[in-house]
């Protein structure tokens, strides 16, 4: 059974790699044995996370950086050219990358929202375009996208963000349908309240940190290794038989 969850031999794209929900799910990758290929704006930020990432399995999994902004076209084909180089194959693509900005509704740009769908929705549509053209050729692969809690619920001052999470998870939906004959499976991850730099905001104004935690039967926000099992599954073999789908790892909140 346990041999079902190896990713011995396969090869993982994580974008958004460099810190956070990216940087543990690219370790937890790595650690079923998947050589990784991290995704990051930052340069510096990401060859720090993957010399950590190294440092930290003690394994000779093939770790690497590919500096990439995935909202630019030429970096995304840079990315799967690269990749395809080194490896050959592409079996994994975790689109992880993305940004948020926190504004009511009344007070959001056209620029704050087109900055928002570039890298919540669009890169996603067209890193798995890339991607899923590289799979197609060996009737293999597996995309993970991110969701969010608010692929389904409504959050105030998140607007575009809930929108375009509601757009992955509606994406999520229809390429597992349409890549299906392929052998490509599509599943998405929802997490719910995690404490990263993308929050960090939310969990410094003690009000709506105690409102959130008072939403989650579990207790507690979540935590970036909270990820790792489903990230592992939905990557294996173990999840063969599973597209389409949009699991919430969100400590019950959804539930409630």
């Amino acid at each position: 059974m346990l041999q079902q969850f190896s990713l011995l031999g396969e090869v993982s794209i994580v974008t958004g790699a460099s810190r956070g929900l990216g940087f543990a799910m690219a370790r937890a990758l790595a650690s079923v044995g998947s050589s990784i290929v991290a995704v990051g704006r930052d340069p510096i930020a990401l060859e720090k996370a993957v010399t950590e990432l190294q440092s930290s399995l003690n394994s000779d999994v093939p770790i690497i950086a590919l500096p990439a902004n995935v909202t630019k076209e030429e970096d995304r084909k840079r990315v799967i050219d690269e990749t395809l180089k080194k490896f050959g194959k592409i079996d994994v693509l975790v689109n992880n990358a993305g940004i948020n900005i926190r504004k009511p509704f009344l007070e959001f740009s056209e620029a704050d929202f087109d900055k928002v769908v570039d890298v919540n929705l669009k890169a996603v549509f067209f890193m798995t375009q890339l991607v899923a053209r590289a799979m197609i050729q060996r009737k293999k692969g597996k995309i993970i996208n991110i969701a969010s809690l608010t692929s389904v619920i409504g959050i105030t001052n998140i607007s575009a963000y809930g929108a375009t999470k509601g757009g992955v998870a509606s994406l999520t939906k229809a390429l597992a349908v349409e890549l299906a004959p392929y052998n490509i499976r599509v599943n998405a991850i929802a997490p719910g309240y995690y404490k990263t730099k993308l929050t960090e905001a939310v969990f410094t104004d003690e009000q709506r940190r105690q409102w959130i935690l008072s939403r989650i039967p579990l207790g507690r926000s979540g935590i970036p290794d909270d990820l790792a099992g489903t990230v592992v599954f939905l990557a294996s073999s173990a999840s063969d038989y599973i597209t389409g789908q949009i699991i919430f790892v969100d400590g019950g909140w959804t539930a409630a």
